[in-house]
């Protein structure tokens, strides 16, 4: 018996061991990653217009992201929009150095381009490290308070002229996608440069609303329309209802239909990505943990919080690099018959 407890004491005793040398070789490399971001630059891409909601939430994350990555407060970003946020893919993507000093910001609706599309992009969303963001976000259907519309029922019977970009952009494709679960009639006006022009010709009333508004961003650029009721809100969607919206139906209780249910359900999932940090493919793994538990601190700190507050920026469910990677291999793995049905309202150009 005391043979055995020798024993016994010996295995606990080799265990602590090897546990005590895995915990100080997970630091060693911990203060490794750390050596090697120090005053170092960051290069952090934004690949949406200065001005915009994404750009907003872009510059706060590196305005602050010095405090949680030693890089001596050298953090500098750089816009390169253009093709809905495509070239700024592309180029961390193809172009950037795969060393973890180059990482940035796209749009939610980005990482499902090719899923929707159904053809291939210079880039491979499944494959750049995501890092996290600070929020998710709820989008919803917004019209001027002068247009004689209530509600999604008033809408199956008088035609919304909505404000667009274009046919191939995030507004329109989400207008297609509502008419289609909802029977609603939209009419989209494209060529309006972004959203804050097509907000501006709303308020002219050369249309009448958008599809696919931010909550998020209407608190912190308009803030007034709330105030003032300049604004209905018809339907929200997005990964889950928003309790600020409690009075606004949210989209996947009005759907009976399985399929049209699932089908929103997966157009609704860049939302659940809500402003999404990423970084090129290919940079060591441990840099990428390091990059992911640096934004996972920042989004709990206190200091981070104030800001967005002050800015009006919902920074308030935040998401991991690992919860967005796997909304995206969720998406992808989604029946191919309904993502044939998404695709065919995705390329429509009505």
């Amino acid at each position: 018996m005391r043979g055995v407890e020798a024993v016994r004491r010996f295995g606990c005793r080799a265990a602590m061991m090897a546990a005590l040398v895995a915990v100080a070789a997970a630091g060693a490399r911990a203060d490794a990653v750390d050596d090697f971001y120090r005053g170092k630059p960051i290069t952090f891409i934004s690949a949406s217009g200065p001005g915009g909601g994404n750009d907003l939430y872009a510059r706060i994350v590196a305005q602050h992201l010095p405090d949680h990555v030693p890089t001596g407060q050298l953090v500098v970003v750089q816009s390169m929009p253009g093709a809905s946020g495509i070239r700024g893919a592309q180029y961390i993507y193809n172009v950037a150095p795969r060393d973890g000093l180059t990482i940035g910001m796209v749009q939610n609706n980005l990482p499902f381009i090719p899923l929707f599309s159904g053809q291939k992009e210079q880039f491979d969303p499944t494959k750049f490290n995501w890092l996290g963001s600070p929020s998710q976000e709820t989008a919803f259907l917004l019209i001027w308070h002068t247009v004689p519309v209530d509600t999604l029922d008033d809408a199956k019977r008088r035609e919304l002229i909505l404000g667009t970009t274009g046919p191939a952009s995030t507004p329109a494709f989400y207008g297609r996608v509502l008419a289609t679960v909802f029977g609603i009639k939209i009419k989209a006006v494209h060529g309006y440069k972004g959203q804050t022009e097509s907000f501006l010709a709303m308020e002219r009333g050369e249309n009448e609303g958008f599809a696919s508004t931010f909550w998020s961003s209407l608190k912190a650029q308009y803030p007034q329309w709330l105030a003032e009721h300049k604004v209905k809100i018809l339907v929200q969607y997005g990964a889950k209802a928003n309790p600020e919206l409690k009075d606004v139906p949210f989209a996947l209780d009005r759907i009976a239909d399985a399929d049209d249910r699932l089908l929103m359900e997966i157009a609704s999932a860049p939302l659940g990505l809500g402003r999404p940090s990423l970084a090129p493919p290919d940079v060591p793994a441990e840099r990428v943990a390091y990059l992911r538990r640096a934004l996972d601190r920042m989004f709990a700190d206190a200091r981070f919080l104030g800001d967005c507050a002050k800015q009006n920026l919902q920074c308030d469910s935040p998401v991991t690099g690992e919860e967005i990677a796997a909304k995206l291999a969720k998406a992808y793995a989604a029946p191919p018959a309904v993502l044939a049905k998404l695709q065919d309202i995705n390329n429509a150009t009505r």
